[in-house]
């Protein structure tokens, strides 16, 4: 039985929430999805509001994973304490708040989601996300698995879902907010792309207004990066999924523009 899941990238901003809110619905009908993750670490720019998160799931999300920006918001703090369909990065200390994988039951059984962070170029160095995935990996007896990395550097990204191949159903990748081209089932059958891209405006530096960006690069005074205005877009990848292997068999890239 093939099932379908559904990977959206980070969503920006509160258009691009609106956006997200206003066209999951009727993509997740469309396509006949299963099973749905986004990644909502800058729904508020930086980081996410409770309120934020709840329109989210409204919206059609089963699982909420986060990244760099996870404590952008203090607020979020308690939320994610009690609330297990939202994930830190599993490679975070395990002091901080919240969980970073979850085992989760759907309509065809139980699906684990495991959210990490790279250590190239991010603002700090987390533990080792390929150590710590075989950590997890140890734990689950199930074969529906997802693996989110939240990383800067493709190579990084690249060697995760290769280390993986044939041990998780799918792999993909987050936090640059450009979708790339290679989405692809490996050779041994784990669906993979190096990153969903992101929901939120189009015409953009990553969400914000290009100007804001422009102004860093020039090496003038850095200044609140703010959401960009106008049209919005919606990325991510759909993965055909094989129940009773786990393996995944067919990959989609997802593109909506306003």
């Amino acid at each position: 039985m093939i099932k379908k899941i559904l990977a959206v990238g980070d969503v920006v901003a509160s258009n691009g929430l609106e956006f997200l809110k206003a066209n999951l619905p009727a993509l997740k009908k469309e396509h006949g999805v299963d099973f749905c993750v986004v990644n909502g670490e800058n729904a508020a720019v930086l980081g996410i509001t409770p309120r934020q998160a709840d329109t989210i799931y409204e919206a059609g999300a089963d699982v909420i994973t986060m990244g760099n920006h996870t404590w952008g918001r203090r607020e979020i703090i308690p939320y994610i304490e009690r609330n297990p369909r939202m994930l830190r990065p599993a490679n975070y200390p395990s002091r901080q708040p919240g969980k970073g994988w979850g085992l989760y039951e759907s309509s065809f059984g139980p699906v684990a989601v495991i959210d990490l962070i790279g250590r190239c170029n991010m603002d700090y160095t987390p533990d080792n996300p390929f150590l710590e995935v075989e950590r997890i990996l140890k734990k689950l007896q199930t074969k529906l698995i997802l693996v989110e990395l939240h990383a800067e550097a493709t190579s990084e990204k690249l060697a995760m879902g290769w280390m993986l191949d044939g041990r998780v159903s799918a792999v993909w990748g987050t936090h640059t907010h450009v979708q790339t081209a290679d989405d692809r089932v490996l050779p041994r059958g784990t669906g993979y792309i190096t990153d969903l891209g992101m929901t939120g405006p189009r015409n953009s530096i990553l969400g914000i207004q290009p100007e804001l960006s422009i102004r860093r690069f020039k090496g003038e005074i850095p200044q609140r990066y703010e959401p960009a205005a106008g049209s919005c877009k919606l990325e991510g990848c759909l993965f055909h999924i094989e129940t009773d292997s786990g393996l995944c068999k067919k990959t989609e890239r997802i593109l909506i523009y306003d």
